[in-house]
C-alpha cells in the first residue's frame, strides 16, 4: 500500500509474507486441482498460525486475540489477498460479531473460536434474500422464554464445517417513518441441535476449496442464552460486521491486482515476438501503465476509508465506493493480464487463470456493485429530497 508502514507493522507484513510462502502459495494449484482443502493441510495451517501468533490477530488481545488496528488487519488481509482464499481462511479471523457476547456466551461461543477450539459461521443470505435483507423469510418466535427458528439459508461460506452459525431471523415487524420494517435478530445455533440441518452447497469456480454451505432449520429451539446481542438488533450489528468486511475485501481485491500486475509485467518484459519484448508494444505497455495507476487509486480509496473510519466519519457511501472500486479494478487487471498472457493466460499449468476466476467472485460477494451503486446514488439523492 502506499502509507508509510511502522515498523511493527513492517515486522508484522515478513511475518504474514514469510508464513504464505511457506505454509499456503505451495498448495495453491493442488487444491485448486481437487476443490477442497485436504482436512489434514487445514488442520496444519491452523496450528502453525496460532504458533506465528497470526490465528485471531483480529480480536482484542483482552479476549486472546492479537490486537491490531483497522490498519493493520487491512495490510494483514490486503495480503492474503494475493493467494488461495480457501487456504487463507484456515488462518482464523473469528467474526467480531462474537465481541457481542455476555455471561456465559463467551465461554461457549467466543473464547473457543478465538482459540481455534470451534469454528462460526455468519448465516445472513438466503435463496430469495440476498442483496434484499428485508426479503428474508428465516423467522423466530416466542414461545415462553424460548425462540422457534424456521427457515433456510445459502452461500453461507467457510473453511471447514462449522461447530455453530450467527443465524439472522425475523422476530417481528416495527414500524418506522417508511413503513413496516421486520425487525432482525442474531441468533446462536449449534450443530446437531434438534430440527438444525446443514450440508454443503454447490461448488463455485471461484476460490475452489472454499465452501458453501445450506442450513436449514425446522422447529429448531433455541433458549434465551442463544440470542446474540439484543433482541432486533440484528441488522445493526450484521451492517457493522459489512462494514468493515468490505474494506477488507477492497484491500484483499488490492493484493490480488498487485500480484497479477507483478505476473503480467514479467511476461510483458520476458515475451518475445517481432524481435522484442511485447512491453514494447504500447497495446500492452498501456495495459500495465493502467492497471499500475488503477492499483493505486485503489490502494488509497482503502486507506482513505481507513483514516475516516479512525476518526469516526465513515459512512455506508464511503464503504461502497472502496467495495466496488476495489472488486471492478482487480477484474479488470486480471482481465488485462489474461490478455498479455494471450492464449497461456487460460492455460492450468499457470496461475494467472486462477486469479481471474477468482476475481470474478468479488463484485458479487459481500454486496454486488448493482448494490454498492444503489447505496453510492441514494447518499446523493437523498440529501436533495429524491
Amino acid at each position: 500500500m502506499n502509507m508509510d508502514h511502522s515498523h511493527e507493522n513492517r515486522l508484522l507484513l515478513e511475518t504474514v509474507q514469510a508464513f504464505m510462502k511457506a505454509e499456503l502459495t505451495p498448495h495453491e494449484a493442488e487444491v485448486d486441482r481437487l476443490g477442497e482443502v485436504p482436512l489434514e493441510l487445514g488442520r496444519q495451517i491452523e496450528r502453525r498460525a496460532i504458533a506465528a501468533g497470526l490465528y485471531a490477530a483480529n480480536m482484542p488481545e483482552n479476549v486472546g486475540g492479537g490486537g491490531l488496528s483497522l490498519e493493520t488487519k487491512v495490510l494483514m488481509e490486503r495480503e492474503y489477498g494475493k493467494t488461495s482464499h480457501a487456504l487463507h481462511s484456515w488462518i482464523g479471523r473469528p467474526t467480531e460479531l462474537l465481541l457481542a457476547c455476555e455471561g456465559d456466551q463467551i465461554e461457549r461461543y467466543l473464547l473457543p473460536c478465538v482459540r481455534a477450539e470451534k469454528r462460526e459461521l455468519f448465516a445472513l443470505t438466503e435463496p430469495e434474500a440476498g442483496s434484499d435483507v428485508m426479503g428474508m423469510k428465516s423467522n423466530a418466535r416466542r414461545d415462553g422464554a424460548d425462540w422457534i427458528l424456521n427457515g433456510s439459508k445459502h452461500f453461507i461460506s467457510g473453511p471447514v464445517m462449522p461447530d455453530f452459525a450467527i443465524v439472522f431471523a425475523a422476530t417481528g415487524i416495527d414500524e418506522t417513518k417508511r413503513g413496516p420494517r421486520k425487525r432482525v435478530t442474531a441468533f446462536f445455533v449449534d450443530v446437531g441441535m434438534t430440527g438444525f440441518t446443514i450440508s454443503e452447497g454447490t461448488h463455485c469456480v471461484s476460490y475452489r476449496g472454499y465452501k458453501t454451505f445450506q442450513l436449514h432449520f425446522d422447529n429448531v429451539r433455541l433458549g434465551p442464552g442463544q440470542v446474540l446481542g439484543e433482541e432486533g438488533c440484528g441488522l445493526e450489528m450484521s451492517g457493522k460486521w459489512l462494514t468493515y468486511g468490505r474494506i477488507f475485501v477492497g484491500a484483499s481485491c488490492c493484493g490480488k491486482a498487485e500480484r497479477l500486475l507483478g505476473l503480467a509485467a514479467e511476461w510483458a518484459a520476458s515475451r518475445k515476438q517481432f524481435g522484442q519484448a511485447i512491453g514494447k508494444f504500447q497495446g500492452t505497455g498501456f495495459k500495465l501503465a493502467d492497471m499500475a495507476t488503477e492499483l493505486r487509486a485503489a490502494d488509497l480509496l482503502v486507506e482513505d476509508a481507513v483514516r475516516r473510519a479512525n476518526a469516526g466519519t465513515l459512512t455506508d457511501a464511503d464503504i461502497s465506493m472502496v467495495k466496488l472500486y476495489c472488486s471492478e479494478m482487480v477484474n479488470r487487471v486480471a482481465d488485462n493480464t489474461v490478455q498479455i498472457y494471450g492464449g497461456m493466460g487460460l492455460m492450468e499449468e499457470l496461475p494467472v487463470q486462477r486469479l481471474w476466476r477468482d476475481s470474478r467472485l468479488e463484485r458479487i460477494w459481500d454486496g454486488t456493485s448493482e448494490i454498492q451503486r444503489h447505496i453510492i446514488s441514494r447518499a446523493i439523492l437523498r440529501p436533495l429530497g429524491a
